[in-house]
């Protein structure tokens, strides 16, 4: 893993998808087969190989404490294109920095994430007027999830912690993105741990590959998303879980 340190020129960045998001870091150890951060690349001259490069924006916190003054308020994703809790976090704690910042000016947070690290912070989720967080989960089988996340943490350890923050009164969400081959047990094992959840597709094809080795080729085809996407989420509604479905 090559680390380096480096300064930012922003932090507080607009978003598609929330009004703005945090990314911390640049890269991602987890270093997942199908990211679509991959697209990075070529904006930051990474010739290093998807998850074997992180860049450390040591001066993240300084530039959002600044940032958030300027800025109107709105709810922030943390984070767009790197797992806030990977494992460098315990060793910079870019995020907690992050978090403890827009705790203090009552901005509105929702976290996505794959680690447990993420219990850590518990201590700030309960002071926060609003804030929700969610585990990135794509398949309920464990075989599966090695062959396209083989760095990132198991599936049971990410339910349990869900779980935990579920049990903390913190509002929590599922990402199950991209839907992969054997996700139609999620909705029994997620249940009464979850307040709601996404589902989404295989949007980008860095994992095509894969698919091709290990005969999953089904499960790049529309059919597959639109059949098992429905089931899915009606599998979530019978058991009183609000759903999603984002394609």
């Amino acid at each position: 893993m090559i680390i380096k340190e480096i300064n930012a020129r922003t932090i507080l960045s607009k978003s598609k998808i929330s009004d703005y998001t945090v990314n911390p870091y640049v890269g991602c150890e987890h270093g997942c087969t199908y990211c679509y951060a991959r697209f990075m690349k070529r904006f930051t001259g990474h010739s290093e190989a998807w998850g074997e490069f992180i860049d450390v924006k040591v001066n993240g916190p300084n530039l959002l404490e600044s940032e958030v003054k300027r800025k109107h308020i709105g709810r922030v994703w943390i984070s767009g294109i790197c797992d806030p809790y990977q494992p460098i976090e315990r060793k910079y704690e870019l995020t907690r920095k992050c978090l403890k910042i827009l705790l203090k000016h009552n901005w509105p947070v929702t976290i996505q994430t794959k680690s447990p690290l993420i219990l850590r912070d518990i201590d700030l989720f309960r002071k926060f007027g609003e804030v929700e967080a969610g585990f990135t989960i794509t398949t309920a089988n464990e075989e599966i999830r090695q062959i396209f996340e083989p760095k990132a943490p198991p599936i049971e350890e990410r339910i349990k912690t869900l779980e935990r923050l579920h049990l903390a009164g913190i509002r929590t969400y599922a990402m199950i993105a991209p839907l992969l081959p054997m996700a139609e047990d999620l909705a029994a094992l997620l249940c009464g741990k979850v307040d709601h959840v996404l589902i989404d597709k295989m949007n980008y094809h860095y994992a095509d590959w894969i698919y091709k080795k290990y005969h999953f080729d089904y499960a790049l085809e529309n059919k597959y998303f639109s059949q098992k996407g429905v089931a899915l989420a009606d599998a979530f509604k019978k058991e009183g879980i609000f759903c999603q479905v984002l394609f």
